[in-house]
């Protein structure tokens, strides 16, 4: 494929869906991973419309052989990824002394350890070629926790520092990892529209290796 290609981990409304129709539209070909079959099918509908071409497969964030097969099917089928979204929580309320142990551990593996997984999966092509970006969506939880939201605000801290990590270990070899931390509800007509926060990314994305910020603050 002459396309550069987008992988977006977690394809849905809102954010992934903003950040895949601008890719899209700059030319991007874009490879969709989600839970649902049926609303992978509607996307794929909706950018075959746009001309924006597109693979989807269904898979678990929070299972590694799972999101280990996807992106062995995406890169073999339909291409290496050049950009890595990673657009994936998992949401329950709960204080800190009402959250259940599994609970936790599980939200974390959606949370973070499918982005450090999913990461792992592009990282060797980018560093082959020495040039990739690997984008995350970030939160205000990693800033100013809430007691009621704590698993989802340990995940939020956790992939910030997990691309924070990753940003200063590969700078160096010309592959990109930075943050779009939304510190609000996304919301339409608002600073946290989705179309606005993807503008946010595509900015990351066209920044050189001299340019690399590793966190934009909504």
């Amino acid at each position: 494929m002459n396309k550069k290609i987008l992988t977006v981990v977690g394809m849905g409304p809102g954010i992934s869906n903003a950040v895949a129709e601008k890719f899209g539209r700059e030319g991007f070909a874009i490879a969709m991973i989600a839970r649902n079959e049926q609303r992978l099918a509607d996307y794929k509908s909706k950018f075959d419309k746009l001309g924006v071409e597109t693979y989807q497969i269904t898979a678990d964030a929070g299972d590694e052989n799972s999101l280990v097969g996807a992106f062995k099917k995406i890169h073999s089928d339909f291409g290496k990824t050049n950009v890595l979204h990673y657009n994936v929580f998992s949401f329950r309320e709960g204080k800190p002394m009402d959250l259940k142990y599994n609970d936790v551990i599980n939200d974390f593996k959606v949370n973070v350890a499918g982005a450090l997984l999913s990461a792992q999966q592009v990282l060797p092509s980018m560093l082959e070629k020495k040039e990739g970006t690997l984008l995350f969506t970030g939160g205000g939880l990693a800033i100013e926790p809430f007691p009621i939201y704590t698993s989802l605000a340990i995940g939020k801290a956790g992939i910030r520092n997990l691309s924070q990590s990753l940003y200063a270990d590969l700078k160096p070899k010309g592959i990109h990892a930075a943050t779009v931390t939304v510190t609000g509800f996304v919301k339409p007509d608002t600073k946290y529209a989705p179309e606005l926060i993807a503008e946010e990314f595509w900015k990351l994305y066209l920044q050189k290796q001299g340019e690399f910020q590793r966190e934009i603050v909504i």
